[in-house]
């Protein structure tokens, strides 16, 4: 299982492979990504030792509550292009609804506790984006 807080790009098809555990039935992948909402580029920030603690309690939860056989979660930091990859999660389960059930509960989790911050640039400045729930996280 991997949780980390990155700069560089992340090799989604590794993690699919990395997550073909005995017993797997279903892969979930969600891939957050840039859009373009009249921006450039986006900015992010992360308290990133905080940041991966929570997602590994994330996950641990995700794992016990949706029976995932394993999970993976990657928060990019940094500047981003429209179109590149954020937050890349994926799950692996026995079965598909488990698979979605627990994905989505990992990103809403994500979404409520984790300290990622998020500036969209634009042509004529930029602006922090407030987080969700009073918490720092501002993803997606």
């Amino acid at each position: 299982m991997v949780f980390r807080v990155q700069k560089e790009d992340v090799d989604i098809g590794a993690l699919i492979e990395a997550a073909k555990r005995p017993g797997t039935g279903a892969i979930v992948l969600f891939d957050g990504i840039v859009r373009d909402d009249d921006i450039t580029e986006m900015e992010l920030e992360a308290y990133a030792e905080v940041a991966v603690a929570e997602m590994e309690k994330i996950a641990t939860a995700a794992m016990e509550q949706f029976r995932l056989l394993h999970v993976d979660i990657i928060h990019r930091i940094g500047r981003l292009a429209v179109g590149e990859n954020i937050l890349i999660i994926v799950v692996s389960a026995g079965h598909r609804p488990d698979a979605y059930a627990g994905s989505r509960y990992i990103i809403e989790e994500i979404k409520k506790s984790v300290p990622v911050w998020k500036k969209e640039l634009t042509k004529d400045g930029g602006r922090w984006v407030p987080g969700e729930h009073g918490h720092g996280s501002a993803i997606l």
